[in-house]
């Protein structure tokens, strides 16, 4: 039966949605608070460079490229895709750096360089990493989240030590260098929690970087978002932007619509995309789920701080993804979850796409986005942006060896603030809750709204998590719910 339904937000797990239930044969239409489709994926030009705003790192290609599948589509129908060689750089010190390169076997030598025997340990890691990853694809991430049954399965269970142990200990246990100690804990910082708080099972992250690879979509993972939009307006889906969602409408226990710019829309399903503290503020108290203090309790992954930098040369000795891990991997993880607190001595991360994609700056010169991880709820201010400006570009000149503080034609910051301004984020968290132990699968938000009919969720804050293509999934999963949802006459 045809329904009218309206999707708040426009983030991946949103259009993805979208395009499932237009699939299905229902009006939908998405709105979006923004001028811009995408979400926290933006897009921000500026003298024509172009910046992503949000995710840079394009990983499980695979699970991207079952979407457009799903449409008799693919993404080589929308843009270019190329693998990175090197995926990305590790600094940890003055000119003291490592490559890690696009295959298994060249990562295997510079293991082995490190630490003679370790090259025979990681191709064992990563095969037990690459039956985790399919366990997970598989068997595992496209669950609703309802049940704790749904992680029950021979597979699993033969595999249990994996949700007892962590992925700290598993590779400190393995491996004795601390740079590839710190190589191998660091996919695990996309699902948004410290590698001493994620459950082994989660090394399957370590397969998608060292197995799969890290791609990159010509003119930046924008990229993805246009297609994705364009790939949803092909099957009927409406997009309306700077269309803000002042309140959700209940009567008598069910949806009824939705108050758009003060205006009154009426459908018979609401799926909010948005971050879903915000989206239950739309609702009357009693309507609510999930109080205050739930919210309070649970473990938020990293917000961030970012530079977006134009620079008037190209620069020398970085990779299009370069990781700074000069200062301590524990110390900063510490400042962000124990102690929430602006950190000290940061790590970094810097993106550098220019490099491999000349339309992403003008000829001659370099795209720089930086990125700090910070603990969300932190006071943000202009002086405190600028501080941490001047020490990352003094970092990165002292790393790197080479002038760039006078090559800087200008640069824009974004912070707690702006995530909270901009996507209504809570604490101005930028990834969602972190895949901890006790917030994983069933123990997550529910994409069902136990308390008004018709009213659904999906996004990085509920199954199966954080990153683009779990957000992919969540849209896939919620549109099953919803169609189950509506009788067939």
């Amino acid at each position: 039966m045809k329904k009218k339904i309206v999707i708040i937000g426009s983030g991946f797990s949103s259009i993805s949605a979208a395009c499932y239930l237009s699939k299905s044969g229902h009006e939908v239409h998405v709105h979006e608070k923004n001028k811009s489709f995408g979400g926290r994926a933006r897009r921000l030009i500026r003298d024509q460079f172009l910046f992503d705003m949000g995710p840079s790192w394009y990983w499980m290609p695979d699970i991207i490229d079952s979407f457009f599948k799903d449409f008799d589509k693919s993404t080589s129908d929308y843009f270019k895709l190329k693998k990175l060689n090197p995926a990305y750089q590790v600094y940890f010190g003055q000119k003291d750096s490592l490559l890690i390169e696009d295959s298994l076997e060249k990562i295997c030598r510079v293991f082995e360089n490190l630490e003679p025997g370790s090259s025979k340990k990681l191709k064992d890691f990563i095969k037990t990493a690459e039956e985790n990853y399919n366990i997970a694809i598989k068997d595992y991430v496209y669950k609703p989240g309802i049940s704790p049954f749904e992680l029950l399965s021979f597979k699993t269970l033969k595999k249990i030590n994996f949700f007892i142990s962590n992925i700290k200990r598993d590779v400190e246990k393995k491996f004795k260098n601390q740079k590839l100690r710190q190589i191998l804990q660091f996919p695990v910082l996309f699902l948004g929690a410290k590698p001493s708080k994620t459950p082994a099972f989660y090394n399957f992250m370590n397969y998608a970087d060292f197995g799969l690879g890290t791609w990159h979509p010509e003119k930046g993972f924008y990229s993805l978002v246009e297609a994705m939009v364009d790939l949803a307006k092909s099957q009927g889906v409406k997009f309306h932007n700077n269309s803000n969602i002042n309140k959700i409408i209940i009567e008598n226990g069910k949806v009824k619509g939705v108050k758009v710019n003060s205006k009154d829309i009426y459908c018979d399903i609401v799926l909010s995309g948005a971050d879903y503290h915000h989206s239950e503020t739309l609702l009357d108290l009693k309507y609510r789920r999930y109080n205050e203090s739930y919210w309070k309790s649970r473990t938020f992954a990293p917000s961030a701080l970012l530079f977006y930098i134009g620079i008037n040369k190209k620069l020398k000795n970085v990779s299009h993804h370069t990781l700074f891990f000069d200062e301590s991997f524990d110390s900063h993880a510490n400042d962000i979850y124990d102690d929430a607190k602006w950190p000290d001595k940061p790590l970094l991360y810097a993106n550098f796409p220019s490099i491999s994609d000349p339309k992403m700056a003008p000829k001659g010169k370099e795209v720089c986005t930086i990125l700090i991880p910070l603990a969300p709820g932190l006071k943000d201010s202009k002086k405190m942006r600028k501080h941490y400006f001047n020490l990352v570009i003094d970092r990165l000149e002292k790393l790197t060896d080479q002038e760039i503080k006078s090559k800087i034609l200008f640069y824009e910051s974004f912070c707690l603030n702006d995530f909270i301004k901009e996507y209504n984020s809570y604490k101005g968290n930028a990834y969602g809750l972190a895949n901890t132990l006790f917030q994983t699968a069933f123990l997550k938000p529910k994409l069902i709204s136990k308390k008004v009919k018709n009213l659904f969720f999906t996004g990085q804050l509920t199954v199966p998590g954080p990153g683009v293509p779990p957000s992919l999934i969540s849209g896939k999963i919620v549109s099953k719910l919803i169609n189950n949802s509506i009788p067939l006459n």
